[in-house]
């Protein structure tokens, strides 16, 4: 499941057919929680607290912050350090990459060489995920150097997401439970 979520970003659309169950499941959970991120309280204050410059980005920037967030307080949060996590993610990534969309393996390949996973908890890991991402959209954005965004109001940001978390994990169990 958990290559099922980390791929959610890479298949966009609908799943191909010949993507296995558990992999299928991983990615409709991403897709739920980033659903069920939209309507929570703490996600929409994040979002408000990006300027009218980024606004219509707001939602992609506080992804990236929160993913900030998880991977800097990882150690409060998850039973294993983060470096094995990550590299136990890669593995997995790379044992199942046959069964993934073609369209995916480059990417996915070149996150595990470059450890974007573990870059998260640095700002300049956020800053390098954005301005990468500002330079694959179709437009002109302002994306790059949206970290700034973040240490504007860190406190902010990290209150919103220790709450949204809270929310988030009671929504994972009511969803795989279903």
């Amino acid at each position: 499941m958990i290559v099922g979520g980390v791929i959610g970003d890479w298949i966009k659309g609908h799943l191909p057919g010949v993507l296995p169950d558990d992999l299928a499941r991983g990615v409709a959970l991403h897709r739920a929680i980033d659903s069920f991120a939209e309507s929570q309280p703490s996600f929409r204050r994040s979002r408000s607290r990006v300027s009218v410059v980024r606004r219509r980005y707001a939602g992609v920037l506080v992804d990236v912050f929160y993913d900030h967030l998880l991977a800097r307080n990882w150690a409060t949060i998850h039973h294993q350090p983060l470096d094995e996590y990550c590299e136990a993610v890669y593995r997995s990534i790379k044992d199942r990459l046959d069964e993934l969309p073609l369209s995916s393996h480059t990417g996915l390949t070149l996150m595990a060489k470059e450890d974007w996973l573990m870059s998260y908890a640095q700002i300049e890991g956020i800053a390098d995920v954005l301005a990468r991402m500002s330079r694959r959209a179709r437009q002109p954005n302002p994306l790059a150097n949206g970290e700034q965004e973040f240490l504007a109001d860190v406190d902010g940001f990290t209150s919103d997401f220790y709450e949204w978390l809270d929310d988030t994990k009671k929504f994972c169990l009511r969803w795989q439970a279903e």
